[in-house]
């Protein structure tokens, strides 16, 4: 997706540029107190069943609070260009590095599940939540998009990055844990989990690299 030219933004911000940043901040809003709650859900019903997977889901539900409110004070801060740009650059080097320790977290209990041959409760709390994340991320990342090219912000469009990310991962998670519950195939939640290790690993890298990447898109 495109983000406007310089100029196309000072179009917009002249006629709508308000408009737009309240509708973000809204957003991240919704963000932090959807991902808190499914984060708080994710990880209790994880830790109840002994699910990995859903525990990393959890987790990575609360990476995105941490982005979702890095989110809102970049948004608080938008008529300032150089603090725009450092608020972008601290929220998502502080995200690669949750990505980072997350992915180690998951292939650490998932491979230990595995080698040990452990299997995990059926956990219908955790379905119940994994579907609801892949009916919510999609339509949150899409918004989010839509604010983001209108105000010309590439922290924005990362940050709808992240609602497709844990689009991805709910749709792993969910797999998992249906084929665990229908099928008793205890091995597929740990497996999942693993499913997760090298997206997360990618997103982490991007993150610690933002600063080259807000060079690139010319945040200044």
């Amino acid at each position: 997706m495109q983000i406007p030219h310089n100029g196309d933004v000072a179009a917009i911000s002249a006629a709508h540029r308000g408009q737009y940043l309240t509708r973000g901040r809204r957003l991240e809003y919704f963000t932090i107190g959807y991902n808190s709650l499914e984060g708080a859900a994710s990880i209790v019903a994880g830790w109840i069943a002994g699910s990995a997977s859903l525990v990393g889901f959890g987790l990575d539900s609360l990476i995105e609070v941490t982005s979702g409110a890095a989110l809102v004070w970049r948004l608080h801060h938008d008529l300032n260009a150089a603090r725009r740009e450092q608020v972008e650059r601290t929220a998502l080097r502080t995200v690669g590095a949750c990505f980072i320790a997350l992915a180690l977290y998951i292939l650490y209990e998932s491979s230990s599940m595995l080698v040990r041959h452990v299997p995990p409760e059926r956990s219908i709390a955790g379905v119940v939540i994994a579907s609801a994340s892949v009916i919510v991320m999609p339509l949150l990342a899409r918004a989010k998009r839509r604010v983001a090219v209108q105000i010309g912000s590439e922290a924005m469009h990362a940050d709808s990055k992240q609602a497709d990310f844990c689009s991805y991962l709910s749709a792993i998670l969910l797999g998992g844990l249906l084929l665990n519950a229908l099928f008793g195939w205890w091995w597929m939640d740990p497996a999942a989990g693993l499913l997760m290790v090298p997206i997360i690993v990618k997103e982490g890298v991007d993150g610690l690299r933002a600063e080259a990447c807000c060079n690139r898109c010319g945040l200044q």
